[in-house]
């Protein structure tokens, strides 16, 4: 389908804009006003997450299990935003080198973790999930220190919930996020080594 090929999904990203599946498969675009974003150098973390940090609780490691963290994002009681379109578009993404995972691992066990898209200094957050306490934080500080050291500047996290709250998560105006946008996927930072260079079009910017 047109809507969720890379090319358009990831222009979609670079304008701020993002797909979700209602429970009958039908995507949506949304592009919340305000938006939630969690501030790099605003993270917050408690005694005890830095504890399970500091003691190596888990393993961390990134794309070494795109797919399988995914299906466990989308593994929910109440029901996923997470169709199989949806994750057949992330897992093409993936491949090109725009969507990431970070995995926490207790012994060889996936024991939580998160997923999301890259595009240059800006990290899109889509899920994340845990099957043993703290593995998902965990992940979320793995994730930051990984950005902080490869030089990007936005973590969008979409809306706001008690808690991302929790580690300094704040909404800012629409204009003002776009700002940020704009500035974060022009930069010449990546998640990764050898992500594609793009030159980005943002319609609202022209």
């Amino acid at each position: 389908m047109r809507e969720l090929d890379p090319e358009f999904l990831l222009t979609a990203y670079a304008n701020g804009i993002f797909p979700m599946a209602d429970q009958r498969g039908v995507i949506h675009w949304l592009a919340p006003d305000p938006r939630a974003i969690l501030p790099l150098e605003g993270f917050r973390t408690t005694r005890s997450l830095r504890a399970a940090v500091r003691q190596q609780r888990f393993r961390c490691t990134i794309n070494t299990a795109f797919e399988d963290v995914v299906r466990a994002c989308a593994d929910r009681e109440v029901g996923t935003w997470i169709s199989d379109e949806i994750f057949r578009a992330y897992r093409e993404l993936h491949r090109l080198g725009f969507a990431h995972s970070v995995e926490c691992w207790a012994g060889e066990e996936l024991a939580g973790g998160l997923y999301g898209v890259s595009i240059a200094g800006a990290f899109f957050g889509e899920s994340m999930f845990f099957r043993r306490t703290d593995a998902s934080k965990v992940a979320l500080v793995h994730l930051v220190e990984r950005m902080r050291q490869r030089g990007m500047s936005l973590l969008d996290i979409q809306f706001t919930t008690p808690h991302l709250l929790k580690f300094g998560a704040i909404e800012i105006e629409r204009q003002e996020y776009e700002r940020r946008l704009w500035e974060a996927v022009r930069a010449p930072v990546s998640f990764i080594d050898g992500t594609p260079r793009v030159e980005w079009r943002m319609t609202n910017h022209e």
